[in-house]
């Protein structure tokens, strides 16, 4: 599930800026890979924020409230990562961006929550094994000493 497309690039970027940053070529076309990687690395920047508590992707048809919020923020980076191909950097997209992994941040934090129907991400990635010799001194042992 993808929370932004090429023509919400496309349209956030008018199309002059959205040729400009990834017609590498000179074709007068934009290169449609740029904008993918673009696009993707965006979601997945996002998606590792979301993945501390959700499970990604978040499902934005079981939550269309969630749709406006994400779109917004995962164009800013998707965004910056484009403009970052041909400096300098515009200062309004860098604070953008810098607003939206504030945001991003404070989801993984906890201090933002999004709406109780989302899965949790499983803790089994946090579940910690630990092996080797058994235990010399337990609490049987020690009783009888």
């Amino acid at each position: 599930m993808s929370y932004i497309t090429a023509a919400d690039i496309e349209e956030r970027l008018g199309t002059a800026a959205y040729v400009q940053l990834t017609d590498d070529a000179g074709s007068g076309t934009a290169d449609l890979d740029k904008v993918e990687e673009a696009r993707a690395g965006a979601e997945g920047e996002a998606d590792s924020y979301f993945a501390m508590r959700y499970a990604t992707p978040v499902d934005l048809t079981a939550h269309p409230e969630l749709a406006a919020v994400l779109k917004s923020f995962v164009l800013d980076i998707a965004e910056y990562r484009l403009h970052a191909r041909r400096p300098p950097m515009p200062a309004d997209v860098v604070r953008r961006r810098g607003e939206a992994i504030a945001w991003l941040g404070r989801v993984a934090s906890g201090a933002v929550q999004l709406p109780s129907a989302i899965t949790p991400a499983t803790s089994a990635a946090r579940v910690v094994a630990v092996t080797g010799e058994e235990r010399m001194f337990t609490r049987e042992t020690l009783r009888d000493a």
